[in-house]
């Protein structure tokens, strides 16, 4: 139970920076740049959207490691 849960949260870490950049719109490209901040940063972040992505791609992930690496190894 441990380890399976160990395997999760390092598909849900390495997963994040690839979700991280789904549907980012920048502060240039949305026309509203804050002053002081840099034109590449999120015009807005959605973070409870990303995470809840992330954690389904991570579980879908982490079932298809489970059922199909797992069980090959020694």
């Amino acid at each position: 139970m441990g380890s399976g849960f160990a395997i999760y949260f390092i598909i849900w870490w390495v997963t994040l920076f690839a979700v991280l950049p789904f549907g980012v719109k920048s502060q240039l490209e949305a026309g509203e740049v804050s002053p002081g901040s840099d034109p590449g940063a999120p015009a807005v972040m959605r973070f409870f959207r990303v995470m809840a992505i992330n954690s389904v791609i991570a579980g879908l992930v982490f079932v298809g490691v489970y059922y199909f690496v797992l069980p090959q190894l020694p």
